[in-house]
C-alpha cells in the first residue's frame, strides 16, 4: 500500500500527470527492468517520461517487459535519438518507426547530434514521427567546440515545433557540460531566454542532469519547469527540490515553504 503524501506544509501547486508542462524526463543508461519496477513504486508519481538513452533500447533483452512497467505506471517511454540518426544513417528509418511502434513506445527522440543530417531532414524525420509517436526533438550539438548561438537555438526550437514536435529539449547531454552550459557546468542563460522567448516555456524542455542546474531554472521558472535527463535515482530528490523541500530552493520567510 502507498501512503498518501501529507498535507500539513504550505507546498507549490504542481501540474498533475498526464501533464505536458512540468515534466520529469529522466535517462535510462541500461538499467534492468527488475531495479526500475521498485524504484517506479516509489517515485512513479513524479516521472512522465522514461527515455531510453542512445541505442540502447535496441539491445535490451528485457525491453518488452520495461515497457509494459512503465506504462503501468503511467511514465512516457521513448527511444533515444542516436537509434533513429543511426537508421536514418542506414537508410532504415520507416523500418525502426515501424519497429517502435510494433514493440510500444509512445515517443520517440529526434536529434542531429552524430549523423551528418541537414535541418530539413531534421525536419521531414519529425514530421514522419509525429504522426505516430509524441516527438522529442532535440536542439544543440553534443559537440563541446560547437559554437553556441541563442538565435540559432531558438530559430531551431520553432521549426521543430512546426515540423510536429510536442516538445524541443534543449541539448546538455549526461554530463551538464555542453549545450545549454558551459564546460564549468554553468548555464548559458543568454540561451535560455532565447529559446523561451520563442517557443515559450511550457514547450522547452532543459536537459540539465546536475542538481545545482536543476536548481538555478526551478529558481528562473518555478517548479514546473520541464528538466531532462535525470538519473532516474534523483526522481525523488528532483521533486522534493521543486516543492521548496532542498536547502538550494528553500524560501526562509516564516510560515511558507516554497520554491523561491
Amino acid at each position: 500500500m502507498v501512503n498518501a503524501m501529507p498535507t500539513f506544509l504550505n507546498l507549490p501547486q504542481r501540474t498533475a500527470k498526464p501533464r505536458r508542462r512540468g515534466i520529469t524526463h529522466v535517462l535510462d543508461k541500461g538499467l534492468p527492468v527488475a531495479e526500475i519496477a521498485p524504484l517506479l513504486r516509489v517515485c512513479g508519481a513524479y516521472v512522465d517520461v522514461w527515455k531510453l538513452g542512445w541505442g540502447t533500447a535496441y539491445l535490451d533483452p528485457g525491453l518488452a517487459e520495461k515497457l509494459r512497467v512503465l506504462d503501468g505506471h503511467g511514465v512516457l517511454a521513448c527511444a533515444g535519438g542516436t537509434l533513429l540518426e543511426v537508421a536514418w544513417q542506414q537508410g532504415a528509418v520507416e523500418p525502426y518507426l515501424q519497429w517502435a511502434a510494433e514493440v510500444g513506445f509512445p515517443c520517440v527522440e529526434v536529434s542531429c547530434g552524430v549523423a551528418p543530417m541537414s535541418a530539413d531532414d531534421k525536419r521531414a524525420l519529425i514530421e514522419a514521427a509525429a504522426d505516430r509517436f509524441i516527438v522529442l526533438a532535440e536542439i544543440g550539438a553534443k559537440d563541446p567546440t560547437a559554437e553556441v548561438s541563442p538565435a540559432v537555438w531558438a530559430a531551431d526550437a520553432a521549426a521543430d515545433l512546426a515540423a510536429g514536435a510536442t516538445w524541443v529539449v534543449t541539448e546538455g547531454r549526461e554530463s551538464g557540460t555542453v549545450g545549454l552550459f558551459d564546460p564549468t557546468g554553468e548555464v548559458r542563460s543568454d540561451v535560455v531566454d532565447a529559446v523561451v522567448e520563442s517557443v515559450g516555456i511550457g514547450t522547452t524542455v532543459f536537459e540539465a542532469p546536475r542538481k545545482e542546474q536543476q536548481a538555478w531554472l526551478i529558481r528562473r521558472f518555478g517548479p514546473d519547469v520541464n528538466l531532462a535527463n535525470v538519473a532516474p535515482s534523483d526522481a525523488l530528490g528532483l521533486e522534493a527540490l521543486r516543492l521548496g523541500l532542498r536547502a538550494d530552493t528553500f524560501d526562509a520567510t516564516p510560515g511558507r515553504v516554497h520554491v523561491r
